[in-house]
């Protein structure tokens, strides 16, 4: 049972099962071409530099601004009253 739910959670990261053990020791190499066509079709190269994200889009540079925090102070205060005010009339 474990097996099984390793395999269910690993099920999206392991790639397509292509290459079967008939194409495999079949010999030629011309039954592995779906697999090699979908190796090459994956992006080569180190992965791009994300680390800047939201900081570096809204609180570095010449157009910093404390706008985005803001507005998540006052979406957390709305859903929190809406919450309270909620309970509040179920009691």
């Amino acid at each position: 049972m474990q097996s099984s739910l390793v395999r269910c959670q690993l099920g999206n990261l392991i790639p397509p099962k292509i290459a079967t053990p008939k194409l495999v020791s079949a010999g030629s190499g011309e039954g592995l071409a779906p697999l090699v066509n979908f190796y090459s079709r994956l992006p080569k190269g180190p992965a791009p530099n994300l680390a800047g994200g939201l900081k570096a889009k809204y609180f570095n540079g010449k157009n910093a601004s404390a706008a985005p925090a803001v507005w998540v102070i006052l979406g957390l205060f709305t859903v929190g009253y809406t919450i309270d005010y909620q309970m509040h009339l179920s009691e």
